[in-house]
């Protein structure tokens, strides 16, 4: 057992600080962590904007076919053919292109590849058509911020801000339009401008997209509509917006730092010192009794009060074992060391004779009347050991007392009024014990008369007990509870009866007190009610 208890001491364990600093650190580093999750309201910002560049390039590449309709020779070469069967995804009057670009390694391309020259020159006719529609591209851009290139059937610009008259089918997005096939892809982006540090922690910045649309025509590729948009970025924003940003990461680490210090004042502080003081009174401290300079919560103050108490208590009964102890080796000198001189002095006459009968007998009654006064101390300790150690708690009930008292002292005139059924939390034999050392009290002091009347207080019954004895001068009212005192040493007292009473009633939740008496002596008994809850 001994082993166990040591090995679950040396196990590790956090303190109660680690384990509240890794709570508000995980609580802390939750919207920090978050940020990398981002990617994910990244993607969707970049499929947002490759649906944009999808419906945009859609309108246009409708008002192209248009262009190509009407004002572009049927003798002028188009593209690659495409079958009206590979024009229609399914047999839905709906053909919508849904964005499927995703932030991840594989999907993000180099930055574009500069414009090369044309294998040939575009043909005059889409040069017309692309000056017609460079009005329409320049507007939409204004409001889109979008870029536009309008490409003929073999891939060079014949409209837009830039590169108008090189070629783009060397890309892997164009050549696919190229087939009669939409393609869309992300690119890295290569600004003309500084980034925000900021920009550094998202992969989602730098990013570009591309879409390039095929024009149909004629079931075949009559040009490519080349679109491409930066998309929204969120750490730009908190960027563009760190004036309100910085006061919002204030807002988290200052409240986490409020929390950290109400933690600590509340729960950590008083366990610390609550151990402290536990360390100092296990060496002995008695200033370690004192209250808590800072309890915190509630429960830590029931917590420290109950662990005070007990301390106190223990301290208590280790200083009243050390006061017992002198007073029993005391109590038990007297009688002893009178035994063993009449026993030396009874041995001495049988070898040399020189008592007589009368002698011998006083002696001899000596010896009894000490072994008796042994064997009443002995009794009236195992009753003190009993009251402080009570066995089991029952109901006595008053009126079975006062009966058992009047079958022991039947010297007693003993009269009863009031709540004599009302069960006490207490069994039958400590409550005997109690009100039979009362009665003795009483006797030893000259009653003939014992008066027991109770009243019940809510969950406490007060049990009234006088006698018409000798009463208590005022000299010794402040010693008659004490351990050993007593002023009927000569007729046999020990001083245990009153200190047993007390013991036995503050074992139960019960006090005692002298009151005032006009004749005699009078004791008020506090007894819990059985049948009420304990008081806390």
């Amino acid at each position: 057992m001994t082993d166990a208890l040591a090995n679950t001491s040396r196990k590790w364990r956090p303190s109660l600080s680690l384990v509240v600093f890794i709570v508000l650190s995980s609580v802390l580093a939750l919207p920090l962590f978050s940020l990398y999750f981002l990617k994910v309201y990244q993607n969707q910002l970049i499929q947002q904007a490759e649906a944009e560049l999808i419906a945009q390039s859609a309108v246009l590449a409708a008002v192209f076919r248009r262009e190509v309709e009407t004002g572009i020779p049927p003798s002028i070469a188009l593209g690659k053919p495409v079958p009206p069967a590979a024009q229609k995804q399914s047999d839905e009057p709906y053909q919508p292109i849904w964005p499927r670009l995703e932030l991840v390694n594989e999907s993000v391309l180099p930055p574009r590849p500069e414009a090369r020259p044309p294998a040939a020159p575009a043909d005059p006719a889409f040069a017309a058509l692309g000056a017609r529609m460079m009005p329409d591209l320049v507007a939409t851009q204004h409001v889109t911020l979008a870029g536009f290139r309008l490409l003929d059937p073999h891939g060079t610009v014949i409209a837009g801000r830039e590169e108008i008259g090189l070629s783009l089918a060397h890309l892997e997005e164009v050549n696919e339009a190229l087939h009669g096939r939409f393609s869309g892809v992300l690119r890295v982006r290569i600004s003309k401008h500084d980034q925000p540090s900021l920009y550094s922690m998202s992969r989602g910045t730098g990013m570009r997209v591309f879409t390039a649309m095929p024009v149909i025509a004629r079931d075949q590729v009559a040009g490519v509509i080349y679109a491409s948009r930066t998309p929204s970025n969120v750490f730009k924003y908190m960027y563009e917006q760190r004036g309100k940003v910085i006061p919002a990461v204030l807002s988290m680490i200052v409240p986490t730092l409020l929390i950290g210090i109400l933690f600590h004042r509340t729960i950590t502080g008083p366990m610390r010192e609550l151990v402290e003081r536990t360390n100092l009174i296990g060496k002995g401290d008695r200033d370690a009794l004192r209250p808590l300079r800072h309890h915190g919560t509630s429960e830590i103050a029931r917590l420290s009060q109950s662990f005070l108490d007990m301390a106190r208590r223990l301290n208590t009964r280790s200083s009243f074992i050390s006061t017992f102890a002198t007073h029993v080796s005391h109590e038990l000198k007297s009688p002893l060391t009178s035994i063993k001189g009449a026993a030396e002095l009874l041995r001495e006459d049988v070898d040399a004779p020189d008592m007589d009968d009368e002698d011998r007998r006083k002696f001899l009654d000596n010896i009894i009347a000490d072994a008796d006064r042994l064997g009443t101390i002995a009794g009236r300790l195992r009753d003190f050991a009993r009251a402080e150690n009570p066995v089991a708690l029952g109901a006595a009930k008053l009126s079975v007392a006062v009966a058992g008292l009047r079958a022991a002292f039947a010297s007693l005139d003993i009269g009863t009024n009031g709540d004599l059924e009302t069960p006490m939390r207490i069994s039958e034999d400590n409550a005997l014990i109690i009100f039979s050392n009362l009665a003795d009290n009483a006797v030893r002091h000259g009653s003939s008369k014992l008066e027991v009347s109770a009243v019940r207080q809510g969950n406490r019954l007060l049990v009234t007990v006088a006698d018409d004895g000798e009463g208590v001068s005022p000299n010794n009212r402040a010693q008659i509870f004490d351990s050993f005192f007593t002023t009927r040493r000569d007729s046999g007292g020990t001083g245990m009866g009153l200190a047993i009473v007390r013991a036995m009633l503050d074992a139960h939740g019960g006090a005692i007190r002298l009151i005032d008496s006009e004749k005699g002596t009078a004791f008020e008994l506090t007894f819990p009610v059985a049948d009420a809850a304990p008081s806390s």
